[in-house]
């Protein structure tokens, strides 16, 4: 199942959509053998945490006094209000997700688990065929009409038809259809993919009554445009006013319909939510310092050792925490467009392993604070280790003819130079490894045996943070004789030239929950490698990865889950698509002393900033 927000994450694909018909709804004709018993809400294995008719999330405060503001910081720029086509066209502006409710809403104290919000109550059978939601009868968009069947379906429509992710994301849903003034039904293509009830639960419902009007203007709106008039949502905020690529401002709806409900009470306690846009992050820290912001996460380990020395810091004014990061696995790293021939064989990727000296580069340029990723699903338990066994062994073995001797027979491992001796080993057996793949030197450059000219590899940056180290890496690669352009651009730009592949080598993160699924087949998969708008950067089209996506996908069991998973991540690490990258096992943060937040924070929720803090008019009144 995706993370919520970014999602970065799904398949891609098409299924027929019911039609309405002439008719206000049209029937569902799906058989219900069983009638199924209604529920509060989906969990992917084992119950929910909160029994019928809970007040509230532990982990909010119901007491928690509304109003104040909050200003953070937003990179790059935006010129979009409309999620459909997020990652088509446009950059949408952050935080638009306030402005819509979905059909559930996860909690951030279970692992794979999600209550019902505009829904009232969800059913589905035991074999996961079909999922029925009931929507709640006072459910409203902010101009006063009620939340509609029709609107969920229109929504669906949306997503699937224009935006690739979530048309692959949405892809096993054979049959959408309103069954009644009150409930919408999804059919899907076969039974047993255990995720799919949970996977609609996230869709982001739209108003089809304001999408299909016009504007003020007399211009019909279009679902598959870029807009910057303010939409009309149904959630706690919405905007109240914005300038274009360079700040938006969030209200709360003061007569929000869902404030009541148990997993919105002590939510979204905030007056006006304001998000200003940098092009540069050391800018945004530097608005922070000076008081601009009020809230800043800190993604530099040098700024984290050394910049928080100014006198609100000392004075207490400005809070320093980390948190601990519980709800996702990840990896990041450096990541090859495989569709061009010069990274074809694995043999020259792992090379570029090779000569990437993490150690020195941890120690020199990020104060000894990071980790090496060793897996796709880096520190859950998804994660492979030693040599495969049982049933995970079982899975790899249905592929044996198509993945690398290694994976049955060495644990993965990254090269590690402790020392300046280590680091040169690490080299030669670098240039072996070129060597093997038949590159040459000639007047001390590497020599692609394909065209006959010296290695040339771009790193295409947007992050001017990772200038130091893929500096530091450039000066490794340029001693075997590589050729190495650093070049940073602009999220406008980077984004265009990821959705044409026109890319060498890029910085990727790929986040993982908890309990992962079909977003597998976005990253990975092969039906993916070459649509635009996917979340396979990487370009991987190989048949033992699709054959390991299905487990995952369809697994019965925690257990099963647990085991396809990693038999995934080993065979993705022994084809080298990457060289993995560093990560953090705590998200660094600082505030301004103006908030305070409950003492029960959500195990998987990290700092849950703003959702459930509030504005602390003492501690204001303080500073």
């Amino acid at each position: 199942m995706r993370l919520t927000r970014r999602a970065l994450l799904h398949q891609l694909g098409a299924a027929a959509i019911a039609p309405f018909g002439g008719a206000a709804f049209a029937r569902s004709s799906a058989p219900y053998p069983g009638d199924p018993a209604w529920h509060q809400g989906f969990s992917l294995f084992g119950t929910l945490k909160n029994p019928p008719g809970f007040s509230h999330l532990d982990y909010a405060n119901p007491a928690a006094p509304i109003g104040g503001k909050v200003r953070q910081s937003a990179l790059g720029t935006y010129d979009n209000f409309n999620q459909v086509i997020a990652g088509v066209k446009g950059n949408l502006a952050f935080g638009i997700e306030l402005i819509y409710d979905t059909l559930l809403l996860p909690s951030l104290d279970e692992p794979s688990s999600a209550y019902a919000l505009l829904a009232e109550t969800v059913a589905y059978p035991e074999d996961f065929s079909w999922v029925r939601y009931r929507l709640r009868s006072q459910a409203r968009w902010h101009d006063g009409t009620a939340v509609t069947p029709e609107d969920v379906i229109f929504s669906f429509r949306a997503f699937k038809t224009h935006s690739p992710r979530f048309g692959a994301y949405y892809r096993h849903v054979s049959r959408a259809e309103v069954a009644n003034e009150q409930e919408v039904v999804f059919t899907f293509d076969a039974p047993g993919n255990r995720e799919l009830p949970g996977i609609v639960g996230e869709l982001v419902v739209l108003p089809k009554h304001w999408w299909e009007d016009s504007d003020a203007s007399g211009t019909r709106r279009s679902i598959s445009a870029t807009t910057l008039e303010p939409p009309l949502g149904s959630g706690p905020y919405r905007i109240k006013s914005f300038e274009p690529g360079r700040s938006i401002v969030y209200e709360r709806v003061k007569d929000y319909w869902g404030e009541k409900l148990p997993v919105r009470r002590g939510c979204n306690n905030f007056g006006e939510l304001r998000f200003d846009y940098f092009r540069d992050l050391s800018i945004a820290f530097e608005a922070f310092k000076a008081g601009d912001l009020d809230w800043h996460v800190e993604y530099s380990a040098k700024s984290w050792a050394t910049g928080y020395d100014f006198p609100a810091a000392a004075k207490g004014q400005v809070v320093l925490k980390e948190f601990p990061i519980r709800n996702r696995g990840i990896m990041q790293a450096f990541a090859f467009n495989i569709r061009r021939a010069k990274f074809k064989d694995p043999k020259v990727r792992r090379a570029f392993n090779f000569a990437f000296d993490f150690e020195a580069i941890n120690k020199e340029i990020f104060y000894g604070q990071y980790k090496r990723i060793a897996s796709y699903f880096q520190g859950t338990e998804l994660a492979c280790s030693g040599l495969a066994q049982g049933l995970e062994l079982e899975m790899l073995r249905t592929v044996q003819d198509k993945v690398p001797e290694e994976v049955f027979t060495t644990p993965y491992w990254n090269p590690v130079a402790d020392s300046a001796r280590d680091a040169r080993k690490n080299l030669l057996h670098a240039m072996r490894l070129f060597n093997d793949s038949g590159f040459s030197i000639n007047d001390m450059q590497l020599i692609d045996p394909a065209t006959a000219e010296p290695m040339q590899v771009e790193f295409l940056l947007q992050n001017p943070g990772f200038v130091p180290p893929v500096l530091s890496y450039k000066a490794s690669l340029q001693r075997l004789g590589i050729g190495v352009t650093v070049r940073l651009v602009d999220p406008v730009q980077y984004e265009n030239r990821l959705r044409h592949w026109d890319f060498d080598i890029i910085v990727a993160v790929w986040p993982e929950s908890l309990s992962p699924g079909n977003e597998q087949r976005d990253f990975w998969g092969s039906s993916a490698a070459n649509i635009p708008g996917s979340q396979n950067l990487i370009g991987i089209e190989n048949a033992a990865v699709d054959v390991l996506i299905d487990p995952i996908v369809f697994a019965k069991s925690r257990a099963e889950l647990v085991a396809a998973t990693k038999a995934l991540d080993r065979v993705l690490l022994w084809n080298h698509y990457v060289v993995p990258q560093w990560s953090i096992d705590k998200m660094r943060t600082a505030r301004w002393d103006k908030f305070a937040r409950p003492e029960n924070m959500p195990k998987y929720g990290v700092a849950a900033f703003p959702t459930i803090w509030w504005w602390d008019a003492q501690r204001v009144a303080r500073l």
